[in-house]
């Protein structure tokens, strides 16, 4: 077990690491970035602290910043998103609510393969942090799970351009699968303040995979320039659950984005030249 978060820290590091040396190499890029605003529907289990399913409204905001590299002769874009969503929930006899906050950072590399000047075709590795908290508001004892973990998974993207009587568009579909990681998890019916005296860790952090961790995030999204501006509007499918000691978690949201997106040519220096809204670097 600890080689195993020994090794999955390593390569985090390594990974880190070679971005920020290729970062001081970089002297003309394009950049991508976004802002998103969504509400949607989320169910939500966590028998840490009920058995019974919460489902409600959630709202949630979305950065995206997208730019090109230099590795494998300017092939490589990196892409950083961050999500964080909060949750009013009840259960489906009326009878208790959950409050729930979950914040998401998302860091991948994709190749870049063009097949022509409308598809292009995205893959790579990416890192993927998430923490937050989930409130019950019946429990008396054990009205709090706290939510922490992280991944290193696979990134894939289909990218498609096309006009519609000379309007362009750029439609997009994103997968994000999370392969092997480390979870905070307390056991079934322990407390918190157990953990903080014993100081025994050892049996919190549990190994995650395909086996215990069955997740994935999606993102379809549509860009269309509006005068000046290059509006985005979207839909994300994210599904997060597991079964660590003894307990089944998950965390099920359909929410619907809109907002902005910019884009720039950064030049030597970090100075920034905004680009026209049809323009799209990705």
């Amino acid at each position: 077990m600890k080689r195993c978060i020994l090794l999955l820290f390593f390569t985090c590091w390594c990974i880190l690491s070679i971005q920020a040396q290729q970062d001081s190499i970089l002297v003309n890029r394009y950049v991508m970035r976004s802002t998103l605003y969504g509400i949607g529907y989320t169910n939500i289990l966590d028998t840490y602290l009920s058995p019974a399913e919460y489902t409600g409204a959630e709202i949630r905001i979305l950065r995206e910043n997208m730019r090109m590299t230099r590795l494998l002769n300017g092939k490589v874009s990196r892409q950083s998103l961050f999500q964080a969503q909060m949750a009013m929930t009840e259960n489906r006899a009326g009878t208790g609510s959950e409050f729930a906050f979950l914040a998401n950072w998302n860091f991948a590399w994709h190749y870049q393969h063009r097949f022509n000047e409308h598809i292009k075709l995205l893959v790579g590795p990416n890192i993927d942090l998430n923490g937050g908290m989930i409130y019950n508001f019946r429990n008396s004892n054990n009205p709090v799970q706290a939510k922490a973990y992280v991944n290193l998974g696979a990134s894939g993207m289909t990218i498609y351009r096309f006009n519609i009587k000379e309007y362009p568009f750029v439609l997009r579909y994103q997968l994000n699968l999370p392969l092997l990681g480390i979870m905070f998890s307390p056991e079934y019916g322990q407390p918190y303040y157990e953990m903080s005296i014993s100081h025994d860790w050892g049996k919190n952090l549990c190994f995650t995979s395909l086996h215990n961790q069955p997740a994935i995030r999606q993102f379809i999204t549509l860009d269309f320039p509006i005068k000046s501006l290059n509006v985005r509007v979207g839909y994300v499918c994210d599904i997060q659950q597991s079964k660590v000691n003894h307990l089944r978690n998950h965390t099920w949201s359909h929410t619907f984005m809109a907002g902005i997106v910019k884009n720039f040519y950064v030049l030597k220096g970090k100075n920034k030249v905004a680009m026209p809204a049809s323009v799209s670097p990705y």
